[in-house]
């Protein structure tokens, strides 16, 4: 199985289902994690070039912690919209990874208009990544992939339908997410007042809570035709119905 998540900036893929594609490298599969933006805005000292390096190295290393691929979009940070540009390069990214599920943002979190756009246009153009008239770096794949949307920042509005169990891929996920020193460090420290690996094991605390377990992540699947397949192509979900 090949697995993508699609996020907005490095680190969202950590804090939203690092569990979850850590169970997936476990399985075998082969994972891969693409982040549209350069993450240019994310310190309040550095300037942009110098953020933007310094995030996708530790992009590439919380990639390592489980042996996924790191494709590095490279839109700029905030400023990402639904263009023809960015939709061939979401397109691309789904074929080079053979994607046969996508784990992507839910277009309803108003926590960022990055996460808006991204999970917007990664669930609009999963049926396109078939059509060989439109055509990208890489070939079209025989099969559109199943989408799921990933929970909101902190939860805040998102039910989720199907939970994963990352009980034990938790401190992996911490591996990974603490990957990203120059987020975890100061800069949500700057902005929010809030830490981001305290608050993952809240947030995975109360999902792990809500199906069960000790820690989970949540999902809802996009519901369209012809890609609404029987079953779950999550590891291991546990539905919460």
């Amino acid at each position: 199985m090949n697995v993508l998540t699609i996020c907005a900036h490095p680190d969202d893929a950590e804090i939203l289902c690092g569990g979850t594609l850590a169970r997936y490298a476990e399985s075998g599969a082969h994972v891969t994690i693409a982040i549209a933006t350069n993450g240019e805005v994310g310190s309040s000292t550095l300037p942009k070039t110098e953020i933007a390096d310094i995030r996708r190295a530790e992009a590439l290393e919380a990639a390592a912690v489980i042996g996924a691929e790191l494709i590095w979009m490279g839109f700029r940070d905030e400023f990402l919209f639904d263009t023809e540009e960015t939709r061939l390069a979401f397109i691309d990214a789904m074929r080079r990874s053979q994607a046969d599920v996508v784990l992507t943002h839910w277009p309803d979190d108003l926590y960022n208009p990055d996460h808006t756009v991204t999970g917007r246009i990664a669930n609009d153009v999963a049926i396109m990544t078939t059509v060989p008239n439109i055509v990208t770096p890489h070939p079209p794949i025989n099969r559109i992939p199943v989408v799921y949307f990933m929970d909101s920042m902190a939860g805040i509005g998102f039910q989720p339908e199907e939970y994963v169990d990352i009980t034990h891929m938790f401190e992996k996920k911490r591996r990974m997410l603490s990957a990203h020193a120059s987020q975890t460090g100061s800069w949500l420290k700057d902005q929010y007042d809030s830490s981001a690996l305290e608050m993952i094991e809240i947030w995975s605390r109360f999902r792990g809570l809500q199906c069960g377990v000790r820690y989970a992540e949540g999902f809802v699947r996009a519901k369209a035709y012809p890609r609404n397949a029987a079953g779950s192509l999550l590891p291991h979900g546990i539905a919460s119905r």
